[in-house]
């Protein structure tokens, strides 16, 4: 069998991230403005912490200006919704992210559900989850659009395959599955309680592993020649696949890290760049 392809998100994500940098520039040349996306955070919770500094690194590098909000531990759902409903107004912002998870006492989705779809670069507003199902204009939740992104660069075909998507997020494995099932994929979601569930995922020809649990996929579930997709990320830099063995076998996969996660980030910022093309009348650039 042929060494599998590394689908490098890393290097694809810096591609992305200069083609977005000149297109902010021309919105700056254009305007005088620059994108700005808004980015709230509750608590201090360390992985956060660093997320939230990463996307802002991310948009410093692009030309956006990030503006971080940070909330205390103890605020409310009330609070964080009235802060949302702030940024909905400002027509300045022109990208909302809530950094989730939030404290456990928020109502994390209607905090979600408060965010103006214009202005929901990340895809959490389950109206923006039906208009992208149903495929109506809508923006994406941002790892599966980042996923989508790599297969389709790296020319693997989807239409027609089978897909297995291990896990039901209402922001990876849900949304991945319709997006993989509008680009004409046979499509399997698997959770904790589905049956036989190494035999599902022999059948597949694309895994996706969302579960958030180390090496949890084995190698002796994928079959010869499948493409496997490791969106997880638990300590010790290890994914949700049992990558060390279960490469020899597929035809292609998503390193960790380096794989998915630079994805993630890279289609926050392209929405939200997106969004300020559309909000000044800017022809968008062909995706």
């Amino acid at each position: 069998m042929q060494t599998p392809v590394i689908l490098d998100g890393k290097t694809l994500a810096k591609s992305i991230e200069q083609e977005l940098h000149e297109r902010v520039r021309r919105i700056k040349d254009i305007t005088g403005s620059v994108p700005v996306l808004a980015t709230i955070i509750v608590g201090n919770d360390p992985a956060s912490v660093t997320y939230v500094r990463m996307k802002g690194n991310a948009c410093n590098r692009v030309g956006i200006r990030p503006h971080k909000i940070e909330m205390p531990e103890e605020s409310t759902t009330d609070d964080v919704i009235r802060q949302i409903q702030t940024l909905n107004e400002d027509p300045n912002v022109h990208g909302i992210l809530l950094q989730h998870p939030v404290p456990r006492h928020i109502d994390e989705m209607a905090c979600f559900n408060s965010i103006d779809i214009t202005k929901d670069v990340d895809g959490v507003n389950t109206h923006t989850f039906g208009r992208m199902t149903m495929q109506v204009d809508a923006y994406k939740s941002a790892t599966p659009l980042g996923i989508i992104t790599l297969l389709k660069h790296y020319k693997i075909p989807i239409e027609g395959r089978e897909a297995v998507v291990i896990g039901r997020s209402p922001i990876l494995g849900k949304p991945v599955a319709m997006m993989l099932l509008n680009e004409n994929a046979t499509v399997t979601i698997c959770h904790s309680r589905t049956k036989n569930l190494p035999e599902v995922v022999r059948r597949a020809d694309i895994v996706v592993a969302a579960v958030g649990k180390p090496e949890f996929v084995q190698a002796d579930w994928v079959k010869e020649g499948c493409v496997l997709v490791d969106a997880g990320y638990n300590p010790g830099n290890i994914g949700d696949i049992d990558l060390k063995n279960a490469t020899s076998k597929c035809s292609a996969y998503t390193p960790v890290p380096g794989g998915v996660g630079p994805m993630t980030i890279s289609s926050l910022i392209r929405q939200t760049v997106e969004s300020a093309e559309k909000r000044f009348g800017l022809a968008t650039a062909e995706k």
